[in-house]
């Protein structure tokens, strides 16, 4: 088999990939914002940001993908992901405002960011992409991908997983002494 070919075929698996990646993260924020369960929305989106930025890893990773065409086709009309937005600023509420570091290679600027707000970012990038991959745009959802990531959802994801690691520290660390002590005992002697 030619190089050629060997390489289109590994753009067509990381294509394949991609988009599960992408479709998997959407589920599971869509699931989220809808309040189904608030018990477990923290943990469940550090999980699913965590393996999206794994997959932004990957296409960050390679060499630049061109696509076919050397202008990106309208892949149609932006998926509305305010809805996911709103229902992630509801679940988040007191939660959802953060501050951070604009660029830790240049300065110490700050700028407050929403943990809503980059969750619904990211997922709007994805969509974008999918919508190429379902066209059969396999080269151009790639570009989309990698592109976006670099430039944007990559560092939204970043800072989302940065505040759910931290929410969920707090959660788990800043419990009480003595219902901790409590719960050792039962946990020892039950």
């Amino acid at each position: 088999m030619s190089d050629e070919l060997v390489m289109v075929d590994e753009l067509l698996n990381l294509g394949e990939a991609s988009a599960h990646d992408a479709r998997a993260y959407l589920s599971t924020i869509t699931e989220v914002a809808s309040g189904a369960s608030p018990d477990t929305a923290i943990p469940v989106l550090l999980l699913a940001v965590s393996q999206i930025l794994v997959a932004g890893a990957r296409l960050g990773a390679i060499t630049d993908v061109v696509p076919d065409e050397r202008f990106e086709a309208d892949p149609g009309p932006d998926v509305d992901v305010d809805p996911v937005r709103q229902g992630l600023a509801n679940l988040f509420e007191g939660l959802d405002d953060y501050v951070h570091v604009v660029d830790p290679l240049v300065g110490v600027a700050v700028a407050k960011g929403s943990l809503s707000n980059d969750l619904a970012d990211v997922a709007a990038a994805l969509m974008h992409g999918l919508q190429h991959h379902e066209s059969g745009r396999v080269s151009e959802a790639l570009w989309w991908w990698q592109f976006s990531y670099l430039s944007s959802w990559g560092d939204s994801a970043t800072r989302a997983l940065r505040v759910l690691q931290a929410v969920l520290g707090h959660i788990r660390l800043d419990a009480d002494s003595d219902t901790v002590a409590e719960a050792e005992f039962d946990a020892l002697h039950s």
